[in-house]
């Protein structure tokens, strides 16, 4: 008979924090240790004799308790990041660089170290580029820490842009007007947005000229001064569209570029704007450059089995 583990709370009032909505927190403490966790009054349970498992449990269990002492209510991004600080060891709590927006419940978690490292670059230089595959948390974590920068009024404006290309398919042949062909290589930016804060709150900041979406095309002969600028998927960038960009950045302005070398679109992928860039910026002091590798994918643990796959296939 398996045994059980209990964390007994003496403040009940916690519980519904800890637990998370329809037991959201529960589940994902669950899918990380993979033995049934639930509540029974005023206990957490887990149902498992691994002594390895209960102390990770009861580490995280107590961080969510002192968390939710201190009015932070635990959710998932934590929860996965207290445990790979659990795991990894590590004496650099990543939960001290979270990232909080006014007017919105979430508080977005650095996951690993690398994403830790990328939040303190954001804090220290004036451009930022994150490099490396889908699912690593580049553009979530850009869009995060913008947002907060730009809620808190720090900036004037946030503007995210993406250069369209067209990925097999032609934008010639595509149904409805040039902003109807736009609007799903643009899709993804707003879902970041829309996971942070309410789609009523992200349209009233573009209707306010806050928030601005458009094609790299459109920042061209523009000098974007007091904005925090995001310029997303860059490996698709040419030589010429990177240079433009760049020098688009203006007074007191911050930038930050993502993209996956590996996923280039461009009939020529060597010519890569991003590519070119990373090789003829990297020395230059005030510029930061971080790199992911598949070990960091957060998104599922499915993406990084894929991801790789196909490099073992390449």
């Amino acid at each position: 008979m398996t045994g059980k583990f209990i964390c007994v709370l003496d403040d009940t009032d916690l519980i519904p924090e800890l637990c998370g909505f329809n037991d959201r927190n529960l589940k994902a403490i669950e899918e990380k240790l993979q033995v049934p966790v639930y509540c029974r009054g005023n206990e957490i349970l887990l149902e498992s004799d691994d002594k390895g498992k209960q102390e990770l449990f009861s580490h995280v269990i107590g961080k969510m308790r002192t968390y939710a002492q201190k009015g932070i209510s635990p959710d998932q991004d934590m929860i996965i990041t207290l445990f790979n600080e659990a795991e990894s060891g590590s004496s650099d709590s990543r939960t001290d660089y979270s990232i909080t927006i006014a007017g919105s419940s979430r508080r977005v978690f650095p996951r690993n170290k690398n994403q830790m490292k990328l939040l303190e670059l954001f804090g220290t230089k004036d451009l930022v580029f994150a490099i490396g595959p889908a699912g690593t948390g580049k553009t979530y974590l850009a869009v995060a820490k913008a947002l907060s920068e730009i809620m808190q009024k720090k900036y004037r404006k946030l503007v995210i842009t993406r250069p369209v290309v067209e990925a097999g398919e032609s934008l010639g042949f595509l149904p409805g007007d040039l902003a109807q062909k736009i609007s799903p290589y643009l899709r993804p930016l707003y879902d970041a947005m829309e996971s942070l804060l309410s789609f009523e709150a992200v349209t009233k900041l573009e209707e306010a000229g806050v928030i601005e979406v458009a094609p790299l095309a459109y920042m061209r002969g523009r000098s974007l001064s007091d904005c925090y600028i995001i310029l997303d998927e860059a490996q698709n960038t040419t030589r010429e569209q990177m240079k433009m960009f760049l020098t688009r950045i203006g007074e007191h302005s911050k930038a930050i570029v993502t993209g996956d070398v590996t996923q280039i679109d461009l009939p020529n992928k060597a010519a890569s704007g991003l590519v070119e860039a990373a090789r003829i910026l990297k020395d230059i002091d005030d510029i930061g450059f971080l790199e992911f590798s598949p070990a960091d994918i957060v998104r599922n643990r499915l993406v990084k089995k894929i991801i790789d796959a196909y490099e073992k296939n390449k």
